[in-house]
């Protein structure tokens, strides 16, 4: 409803002088005021004032107890307005009190902003993870009838002596369907239960930011950080069909054998665990030498620092050449290596030795990773600035793959000097987060684009600059955003499952996992390591 203040057909006035869309009013003697005349009305001194903001208009009550006052505070114990001889009195002398304008202006601010996260960031969430469950369902369909095609085949190579075999697997996915339903409608009934809630809670709010009773203002309660906490956040790791060569002798055993289901849930508010500071001013790298041991680079350093879960530095290794190294990795076999940008190389640190493990020609590295089969890969810059960047694997020191360009021949990379970060995810997939592409890029182990993450359209954030990328046990890939504080969780094929943005986290940059899935972020901000639980 318009506010008559502001309407054009009957603008209000200041009694006393006619000015337009006066700011002030006297709630006791019910007049509109500009602020030139408000103290010429208080200098009535016949009869009490009390001047409030023009929008507050109507909240202040004659006293029942004490009809000459006014009340101008609230008894938060009873939730009554009072007036001064009330708040004098005993009956309230250890109640807790508070002036009914300021109490007024801070629930109503609450109440607004409420509003704003509830109407464009909570709701929104809500509805979008209802619209997707019947994808959910659907896709539980269509990847166990993949499995039971694969059972079907496997049947007939057998003949009749499996048929038993066969419809006992079978059984077992009817069995794991039902589990993930189950989890499904779990969720749907969550989020179906709090939607009506959500709704209510907006309907009152937009009531009560239209009333001027300030009992009901002040018996409100905030449900927001409630409502934000996302309900039933799962992963699944599905099954899989594991045939085997028969053999007509142990025919059992050589049947094959279906994965069980897991379904792991992800909290919604990761916890942290630990918190190492280190001696970096601008923080950029971490990679877990074990599970309570860490290496670490800073942006502007040319020190390369191992420390432990409680903070104590174990080692210090200057980089050969004495520039700044540009990303750093743990090996299988524990050794660290490391990009030089300025003199094009590749350095492995044993020891106390430092070994030139590449020499580039043409090209500078900048980020690179370690991989499951022991292999480098190396994301590179070209000299040229207009080659464009392009992957690299290498066995050793011999290059054996070069990753630059999609199906259509057009570059998978930006050519920009800003860094670039990559992880070998569990299904052999090459992960790149590209800062100045705003994305993650994808590609399958042969070097096809399998996918670019973007963001999710929900977010409530207009940018997307991913820095530091990591790949965890479940196949789950995890970006940091530095320019918005938060880190981006996605599965193995680009759908959004989840943020990490509720730990305070500041500047997060490199990433990395241990063997329990507990999540390493280095902060740019701090030169701080934060160790993250994110799976329940």
């Amino acid at each position: 409803m318009e506010d008559p203040m502001y309407s054009l057909q009957d603008v209000i006035r200041c009694d006393l002088c006619e000015t337009p869309v006066p700011p002030k009013h006297c709630d006791i003697c019910h007049i509109h005021l500009c602020e030139a005349c408000v103290w010429e009305h208080l200098s009535d001194e016949s009869k009490d004032h009390y001047i409030v903001p023009f929008e507050l208009r109507g909240i202040i009550t004659k006293c029942t107890k004490h009809s000459t006052e006014v009340c101008t505070q609230l008894c938060t114990t009873c939730n009554i307005p009072i007036c001064p001889l009330c708040v004098a009195s005993s009956e309230h002398e250890q109640h807790k009190k508070e002036d009914i304008l300021t109490l007024f202006e801070i629930k109503r601010k609450l109440m607004q902003t409420d509003l704003q996260d509830l109407e464009k960031s909570i709701y929104p969430r809500y509805q979008e993870a209802a619209t997707n469950i019947p994808v959910q369902r659907a896709d539980v369909n269509k990847r166990s009838q993949k499995l039971t095609t694969a059972l079907d085949k496997e049947g007939e190579a057998l003949h009749t002596e499996i048929d038993t075999i066969i419809q006992g697997m079978k059984s077992q996915i009817d069995d794991m369907d039902a589990q993930h339903i189950a989890a499904i409608d779990q969720q749907e009934d969550a989020i179906n239960l709090t939607i009506p809630e959500i709704t209510q809670t907006i309907l009152n709010l937009k009531r009560l930011l239209d009333t001027s009773d300030v009992c009901l203002v002040s018996e409100y309660t905030s449900r927001t950080e409630e409502f934000r906490s996302f309900p039933a956040w799962f992963h699944v790791t599905l099954p899989t069909f594991t045939p085997q060569e028969i053999n007509r002798e142990q025919i059992h055993q050589q049947i094959g054998s279906l994965s069980e289901l897991a379904i792991t849930f992800l909290l919604d508010e990761p916890q942290i665990l630990t918190d190492i500071q280190t001696e970096y001013r601008d923080l950029h790298s971490v990679s877990c030498l074990s599970d309570s041991d860490l290496w670490t680079r800073g942006y502007n350093d040319k020190i390369l620092r191992l420390y432990n879960l409680q903070g104590e530095l174990l080692r210090s290794v200057q980089t050969k050449s004495g520039d700044k190294p540009w990303d750093i990795a743990v090996t299988r076999s524990g050794g660290l290596v490391y990009t030089d940008y300025y003199d094009s190389s590749i350095n492995l640190v044993s020891g106390t030795q430092i070994q030139r493990l590449i020499t580039l020609r043409g090209w500078r590295p900048r980020g690179l990773c370690s991989t499951s089969s022991g292999d480098l890969l190396v994301i590179m810059r070209s000299y040229d600035d207009e080659t464009p960047t392009k992957v690299v694997r290498y066995a050793g020191s011999t290059e054996k793959q070069s990753i630059q360009w999609d199906d259509q021949g057009k570059p998978l990379y930006t050519s920009t000097y800003n860094n670039k970060y990559l992880s070998e995810n569990r299904n052999l997939d090459i992960c790149v987060a590209d800062f100045d592409a705003d994305a993650v890029v994808v590609v399958s182990a042969a070097g096809k684009l399998r996918f670019r993450y973007t963001r999710p359209s929900s977010t409530p954030w207009k940018s997307f600059r991913p820095c530091g990328i990591t790949t965890d046990s479940l196949a789950n890939i995890l970006t940091s955003d530095w320019h918005n504080n938060h880190i981006h969780i996605i599965d193995q094929d680009g759908l959004f499952l989840r943020y990490i943005h509720n730990c305070g986290l500041q500047g997060p940059q490199g990433l990395c996992v241990d063997s329990r899935d507990n999540l390493f972020v280095a902060e740019y901000s701090t030169g701080k390591v934060k160790k993250l639980q994110y799976y329940k």
